[in-house]
């Protein structure tokens, strides 16, 4: 893997000396990102720009605040299943994560 691909987004050049597992993608509300194993969800959306992982149920948006699993801002539906924490889910290839919308009940 030549530099250029695995500096991808907003991540450290793999010139600092990072190490990046393989990469893979999930699908984020349709669109494809671009994560490397061992990276959580929240980790590969804030490479790619994204700051808003849910939306509170007064309308309020939230993002990562803790990222170690203890604030529960970065609440996301992960391949259906809501409410979970962006920032302690590893990113797997082909998951589908959404932007949570207020307490994320499914319908």
């Amino acid at each position: 893997m030549t530099s250029s691909s695995a500096s991808i987004g907003l991540r450290v050049p793999v010139e600092a000396g990072v190490v990046r597992g393989e990469r893979l993608s999930f699908s984020f509300d349709g669109r494809s990102i671009v994560a490397f194993r061992g990276e959580s969800v929240a980790a590969a959306l804030l490479a790619a720009g994204e700051r808003v992982l849910r939306v509170t149920a007064t309308g309020s948006p939230r993002g990562v605040f803790c990222g170690m699993g203890v604030c529960y801002d970065c609440l996301m539906v992960i391949d259906g299943v809501p409410s979970r924490r962006a920032c302690v889910t590893l990113a797997e290839a082909g998951m589908k994560v959404e932007t949570q919308q207020g307490y994320g009940l499914i319908k």
